[in-house]
């Protein structure tokens, strides 16, 4: 399927980067894992100003989705800056609470859309944690036909990447909403939390490859460019080929959810699978070819390292999605 962003779209993705480049986005990272929310709260509120958070919230809650092809424009630019926070969250609980729709819709997606709330998600089948539950302003859960506000952020659990803080929320918490409704529309979130996450994924990946082509160029040994060996070129190669074949698949799933096709949960697992593979094989490059010095704290480079491996597994494993790829 022939598929190319239009002027509108790459604008978008322009805007965003400029945006995040400016921002310093790296040392909001570095605050969020020490537990200071406040510089990635800032950002968030400008991401939200970018219109970033409204792209999965419907029009008639303040929103102006769900736009699937925009929302993978910017999950791609927010996971090669390595913006922090429970983004995927956010645009899933914007599909959660339209699906649902209810007082609970009209009290919170006009707020997610505008920046003005942050929210976390737990769905069932997708594991227990809720992301960065303890800067949320709500914790969303849904087991079985209930959607419960959390009563609290829980218990925090060490996270391979510290920019990515899990907390398994409390138990109990008020029913907002119930009925086979919820069930659906927590289908239709478990969705886009993987398409979403494997948008971040894909931008983790190119984020990993450009820093290490640039490096390749300035390492020397024996007098030239470490970029110059044969070996070099072929794992660089490899790599952009891993995450040039996931590109399309992730912007095919987007269409196919713009459309309502029947096979767009399968789309959409099969680019996952394709996206976290590849990120994850961009960061074994990187750290291949940067040597010891990659995992350094004193290297931005690590930030990434540590983020693609719970990409790759987050809202989905890569045996989940082959599954769902194969059940059609």
């Amino acid at each position: 399927m022939p598929f190319l962003l239009d002027d509108e779209q790459r604008e978008f993705a322009r805007s965003l980067d400029a945006l995040l480049t400016a921002a310093d986005t790296l040392s909001a990272v570095r605050a969020w894992a020490a537990g200071d929310h406040g510089p990635g709260l800032a950002l968030w509120r400008r991401l939200a100003e970018a219109g970033v958070f409204a792209l999965a919230v419907p029009e008639t809650y303040g929103g102006v989705g769900p736009l699937p092809v925009e929302t993978a424009v910017a999950l791609v630019e927010l996971g090669r800056h390595g913006v922090p926070g429970p983004v995927v969250e956010s645009v899933a609980a914007g599909v959660l609470l339209g699906g649902v729709g209810g007082p609970v819709a009209k009290e919170w997606l006009p707020r997610i859309a505008s920046g003005t709330a942050v929210v976390s998600l737990a769905l069932e089948g997708y594991g227990p944690y809720a992301l960065d539950a303890d800067a949320a302003d709500a914790v969303f859960t849904v087991a079985g036909d209930e959607l419960r506000l959390a009563a609290g952020a829980g218990e925090l659990t060490r996270s391979t990447d510290p920019a990515r803080r899990l907390f398994r929320p409390e138990a109990g918490g008020e029913v907002v909403a119930a009925g086979p409704r919820v069930r659906e529309a927590a289908r239709a979130a478990g969705t886009w939390a993987t398409f979403a996450t494997a948008a971040q994924a894909l931008g983790c990946g190119e984020a990993l490859l450009r820093a290490t082509v640039a490096y390749v160029k300035q390492r020397t040994q024996f007098g030239v460019p470490v970029g110059s060996f044969q070996a070099v070129k072929h794992r660089l190669a490899d790599t952009l080929l891993g995450l040039e074949f996931a590109r399309p698949l992730l912007y095919g799933a987007a269409v196919e959810l713009a459309e309502g096709s029947p096979g767009a949960g399968a789309a959409v697992a099969a680019a996952k699978v394709a996206a976290g593979e590849a990120g994850y094989a961009a960061a074994r490059t990187a750290l291949q070819l940067h040597g010891a010095v990659g995992y350094t704290e004193e290297l931005d480079l690590a930030w990434w390292l540590r983020r693609a491996r719970p990409l790759r597994d987050a809202w989905g494993t890569p045996s989940a999605c082959r599954a769902r790829v194969l059940a059609g």
